[in-house]
């Protein structure tokens, strides 16, 4: 079939999310039909996020500069912190352009089951950032699971001596969603969210 290099790039392909063995022999094959349009500005790319790759040392962002992006723009709300999980949240929520404000990556969710412990993630520097002061609201974004919750829960315990006005996402029936299709996790978390008709 395929030598041993190229088959190690189909396997090193295959690990990455969303991708499976078929998907990256597809991607190797077109890569190596055009090496010099699309293999060689990937390994370019590659290289220089590997050379310059730091994570932020405000937030825990992934960028190639400390601090990132977003800690250092000075349009963002310095007020708003928007608590994740993992950097990936940070990413998509960002990508929306909702939410004017700053970010905190916790780094993972309590789970007991996996010995995921408050100490194991970045709570600590959670709450030293809001003890500095100038933060007036803490958005916890945390994953509808329930690890995710248990995390947004006790991070909430821990900020209640602090004078900062605490909110979470809102979890239910997205849009588009039809009843009959839904989990009965979902349906009871959208019962509880109901809110007034305006």
């Amino acid at each position: 079939m395929a030598s041993q290099e190229i088959e190690n790039l189909v396997q090193a392909l295959a690990r990455l999310p969303g991708l499976g063995p078929r998907s990256a022999r597809r991607a190797v094959l077109y890569l190596l039909k055009r090496p010099e349009t699309t293999m060689k500005p990937i390994l370019s790319a590659m290289e220089q996020v590997e050379a310059n790759l730091v994570t932020c040392t405000i937030c825990g962002n992934v960028d190639t500069k400390d601090p990132c992006q977003i800690c250092s723009d000075p349009r963002r709300d310095e007020k708003s912190l928007c608590v994740v999980e993992e950097v990936s949240d940070l990413w998509a929520l960002d990508k929306s352009r909702l939410f004017p404000g700053k970010f905190h990556v916790l780094g993972g969710k309590l789970s007991a089951l996996d010995g995921v412990r408050p100490e194991d993630i970045s709570i600590d520097k959670l709450l030293k950032r809001v003890e500095q002061g100038g933060i007036d609201e803490v958005v916890l974004a945390m994953n509808a699971t329930l690890e995710g919750q248990a995390t947004a829960h006790y991070i909430a315990e821990r900020l209640e001596s602090f004078p900062v006005r605490l909110s979470q996402l809102s979890h239910g029936i997205p849009v588009g969603g039809e009843l009959d299709y839904l989990d009965e996790g979902t349906l009871a978390q959208a019962l509880r969210s109901r809110r007034p008709v305006e």
